[in-house]
């Protein structure tokens, strides 16, 4: 696990956006693993300037995103479909038949979920995985419990992840309380893995993620497994973690 530091979170964003840049310059057909949350919002903002520029080429990238709420509609303001094409497919020339998010109006959710992960993998599996982290250490939406689920599954949110999503909402009672998800293992299948984070609220997280044992009561602590996975993080968010 390489750990780059950031002065802030615009500087975070850009040095996180020049590694995906790199992976769809080096692969143009490349497939990429997209999160979302306020974190990863700079680093579209970053990428959509260089498509702009004419540095970057989009027209044969693949995506597929971690998670999504159930029971929103892909066109509802807060969903996750929604907020990719605001902050970033509606603003590049990517095909939208080549984006991917899980169905949120799922109705046999367990087949659904399965057909999700066969995607994944017949695709050749995510070249480069975005991942934020949360202030619980959950990935995706996977959040602290008793075991590594491995497959894309339907999930209950935890109280601080409703109350950390609530800001989004015009009321914590119109949060959904629960979510699908990529698994662990699909997360841990990808070539390459990104995270980005920032701010202090998320130091305890990141110190655990890098330097905390591997339990699944902190899921982002998996990633110490993993054979290439690069962190970018402001310096609130490595304020517990040693300098190297």
């Amino acid at each position: 696990m390489r750990i780059v530091r950031a002065k802030d979170y615009e500087d975070m964003s850009r040095k996180a956006a020049a590694i995906i840049a790199a992976q769809v310059t080096l692969k143009p057909d490349c497939v990429l693993g997209l999160a979302t949350g306020s974190t990863p919002i700079g680093t579209y903002k970053n990428l959509v300037a260089a498509y702009e520029a004419g540095d970057l080429d989009f027209s044969q990238v693949k995506t597929y995103n971690l998670d999504e709420y159930r029971g929103l509609p892909g066109d509802h303001d807060q969903s996750y479909r929604y907020f990719m094409n605001v902050n970033l497919f509606d603003h590049v020339n990517i095909d939208k038949a080549n984006t991917h998010v899980p169905d949120g109006l799922m109705e046999d959710y367990e087949a659904a979920c399965a057909e999700y992960d066969a995607a994944v993998a017949a695709a050749g599996h995510q070249d480069l995985q975005l991942l934020g982290i949360g202030n619980n250490g959950h990935i995706g939406f996977n959040e602290p419990c008793d075991s590594f689920i491995k497959g894309t599954h339907c999930v209950d949110l935890t109280e601080s992840t409703i109350q950390a999503n609530s800001r989004l909402f015009d009321s914590i009672d119109d949060v959904p309380r629960q979510a699908y998800t990529m698994g662990i293992g699909t997360i841990m299948g990808a070539k390459s893995i990104l995270v980005v984070a920032n701010g202090d609220a998320k130091a305890q997280a990141v110190h655990d993620m890098c330097y905390g044992p591997i339990v699944p009561s902190c899921p982002a602590s998996i990633l110490q497994l993993h054979p290439n996975v690069v962190v970018v993080a402001d310096e609130a968010a490595l304020a517990l973690c040693p300098v190297e």
